[in-house]
């Protein structure tokens, strides 16, 4: 089982580790920094090294039958070999800026409109987000876009915790997409709270305070249905 360093530490760009697996889909690590995908959220990309020296660029992260599986370029390494990890970090830390402005832009439209998340993706600093909404208007997404950007100014912290189960349930409105995405059987639930704005279960990389992420713009707004429709964003370089 890989360690998922992801999970607790975000920030963390560099990393040692050992190859425990060599498989036709990927190198599996004892623990990994780099972020397998998920959520709407890309998966990491970076350079595995060795002892002597030899790189191999990690060209995709992803999970499969319960393994975190590194692709990467050329002829792998063998089992037992250890590595240091290096995330491209740039790409990182644009993702983690992105996918916090989505949080902040889910709890100002779940605190002031009621709506649940029906869909989502996003790649660094820019991403889109549907809602179960029955309105919506340029009006309303500049409406939308001051108020996160008032959070961002705000300056709140972002706090990660992994919670046993029947304690995560225990939240309110703890899931906030539409459809519970979190499998059954699953003992442990990552949680992520914007203090004072939002909590809700999430498994991605987040900034450590909203100040971090930076402006955010909503660039575009559709209907995608009676009762979905969907915002746009962007996030200042």
């Amino acid at each position: 089982m890989t360690e998922p360093l992801y999970h607790t530490e975000a920030y963390l760009r560099r990393f040692p580790a050992k190859v425990t697996q060599v498989l036709p889909e990927g190198v599996v690590l004892d623990r990994t920094a780099f972020y397998p995908g998920g959520g709407g959220q890309p998966s990491d990309l970076g350079f595995l090294e060795d002892e002597s020296g030899g790189k191999y660029q990690v060209t995709k992260v992803y999970r499969a039958e319960g393994q975190v599986l590194h692709q990467i370029e050329g002829k792998p390494p063998l089992v037992g070999t250890n590595l240091e990890g290096e995330i491209d970090w740039d790409r990182r830390y644009r993702l983690m800026r992105t996918h916090t402005a989505l949080h902040i832009l889910c709890g100002v439209i779940w605190r002031d409109y009621g709506a649940l998340v029906t869909g989502g993706n996003m790649e660094p600093l820019a991403a889109r987000m549907d809602f179960e909404l029955e309105r919506m208007s340029a009006d309303f997404a500049r409406e939308v876009e001051e108020k996160a950007n008032r959070e961002v100014e705000a300056a709140r912290p972002v706090v990660i915790r992994i919670l046993p189960r029947e304690e995560a349930f225990q939240i309110p409105d703890l899931i906030r997409t539409k459809i519970n995405l979190l499998p059954e059987g699953i003992r442990e639930v990552r949680t992520v709270e914007i203090v004072g704005l939002d909590l809700q279960a999430d498994g991605g990389t987040h900034v450590a305070n909203t100040q971090e992420v930076g402006r955010i713009k909503v660039v575009g707004h559709e209907s995608k249905g009676r009762i979905n429709k969907r915002l746009r964003i962007a996030v200042a370089e």
